[in-house]
């Protein structure tokens, strides 16, 4: 069977390498590199720009270790790029040679459908292939959404894209978007001596999260002194001699050096033949899909941000299996019930099922924070919290939401819970090793029932 996919991001190359795992020829057509906008401009670079941030506050923070040290601690943004880049080319080089073990042909250049039997492939040496295929998956992902208001520019007015090649670290900066991308990135430059104004038009930073996580990052925003602005909407930018000018509809005006724009991420829908072979949209653009990832065309499967549902690289990966596995048989669904999220503010955010406020059956919660861990004061992070939302008739665990340190890395104890429907009292009498950040989970699951051992009687 040949399988051919459009797209080569974190759900095109893991759909490409399950189909091939499962004995398909597969043939995938990418026309920037592999890894898609995760591997090269979203999820790798800008974590590799967290672990320097993080380094540097740890290095201006040393003495608090008992480590003395001396002369000025400075970043070199030339050097923090220079290591972003080297982490993202290993990366881009480990899926390439994925590819070549699996056996699976790699065609750059731009696809678009011609059949559902046919790809055109416009290459960047301006010629053209027509590859025949039996089932063909897309999976062309998104690009940062652009306003007029915000024309960018690359220099001035800045996506997301374009903040992650700076050559300069900015005076100031304003941010309009207070969600997932513009907080990380308003921690990241502050940590590099950004002046950082946020401005939100929701009533609060990541509005997506639960109410009381969204409230301990705005204190904590506070805490590094970056300016957050929620319930604002935005009228127009400007250019100046002196720098943007960013106008607000309450008639006040900021100025900054640079502004960073993250409302949000277009589907690449556009251009690649939809129209032309009746493949069904939604009304953003969406590809609509069914449990099987599959389109209203028989053999067409669509994946990842293109399908409009949670733009989330492990999303993609896993519709990318999914999808595989239907295009070669082996029968497969798509469960979305079950999705952690992981925000790499400072301090981190992870977050699966439901938020408090979200709940219609009868909830209890329990919660705990993070400075009363051991673990958390010998590691110098004791900010932060956990909270866990349980059904009050079968005590089972519907949500957990963490802020703190390791708080992406410790939710999937909560994705594992809500997933296996375990109940509070058979993740709390799990024995959790000491000292650990973990503890808190097993403590927030007791203060679901009042029983933590390390919070005061309520």
């Amino acid at each position: 069977m040949r399988l051919t996919i459009i797209g080569a991001g974190p759900g095109g190359y893991v759909a490409a390498l399950k189909a091939a795992q499962l004995g398909a020829q597969v043939t995938v057509i990418e026309d920037t590199e592999v890894g898609g906008t995760c591997l090269n401009r979203g999820c790798i670079p800008t974590k590799a720009l967290v672990a320097s941030a993080e380094a540097l506050h740890k290095a201006k923070n040393l003495e608090e270790y008992g480590i003395e040290i001396s002369g000025d601690i400075i970043p070199n943004i030339s050097k923090i790029m220079e290591r972003k880049n080297k982490v993202v080319s290993t990366q881009v080089k480990g899926i390439r040679s994925l590819f070549k073990s699996w056996g699976v042909n790699l065609v750059e250049g731009r696809g678009m459908l011609l059949t559902p039997e046919k790809i055109e492939v416009q290459k960047k040496d301006n010629t053209t292939e027509i590859i025949e295929t039996d089932k063909i998956i897309i999976a062309t992902g998104s690009r940062p959404a652009q306003i007029p208001i915000f024309p960018f520019d690359g220099e001035h007015i800045l996506s997301s894209d374009d903040a992650l090649n700076i050559k300069a670290i900015p005076k100031s900066l304003i941010i309009i978007g207070a969600g997932v991308i513009g907080c990380e990135f308003a921690c990241i430059f502050k940590e590099l001596g950004t002046e950082v104004t946020m401005v939100e038009m929701m009533p609060r930073a990541v509005s997506t999260e639960d109410p009381e996580i969204s409230e301990v990052l705005e204190k904590e925003l506070k805490k590094k002194k970056i300016k957050l602005m929620t319930g604002v909407k935005v009228d127009r930018a400007e250019g100046k001699h002196d720098g943007i000018h960013v106008y607000l509809a309450d008639g006040k005006e900021l100025v900054a050096e640079k502004l960073l724009v993250s409302i949000g991420r277009t589907l690449n829908t556009d251009s690649i033949g939809l129209e032309a072979l009746g493949i069904k949209k939604g009304n953003r653009g969406e590809i609509t899909v069914n449990e099987k990832m599959e389109t209203n065309i028989g053999g067409i499967y669509a994946i990842g941000d293109v399908t409009g549902g949670i733009l989330l690289a492990h999303t993609a990966s896993t519709q990318g299996i999914v999808a595989a596995s239907n295009a070669c048989g082996k029968e497969k669904t798509y469960d979305s019930s079950v999705v952690p999220a992981a925000i790499f503010t400072s301090p981190e955010i992870g977050s699966v099922g439901l938020r408090e406020h979200q709940a219609e059956e009868k909830i209890k919660t329990g919660k705990f924070q993070f400075r009363a861990l051991g673990k958390a004061h010998a590691m110098g992070e004791i900010s932060g919290m956990i909270k866990i939302v349980v059904d009050a008739d079968t005590d089972k665990v519907l949500g957990v939401h963490i802020i703190g340190p390791h708080a992406s890395d410790l939710v999937h104890e909560g994705a594992l819970a809500i997933k296996a429907g375990l109940t509070v009292k058979q993740v709390a009498d799990t024995i959790h090793a000491h000292p650990t950040l973990a503890e808190g989970i097993m403590e927030a699951m007791e203060d679901v029932h009042g029983e933590a051992i390390h919070s005061p009687k309520k």
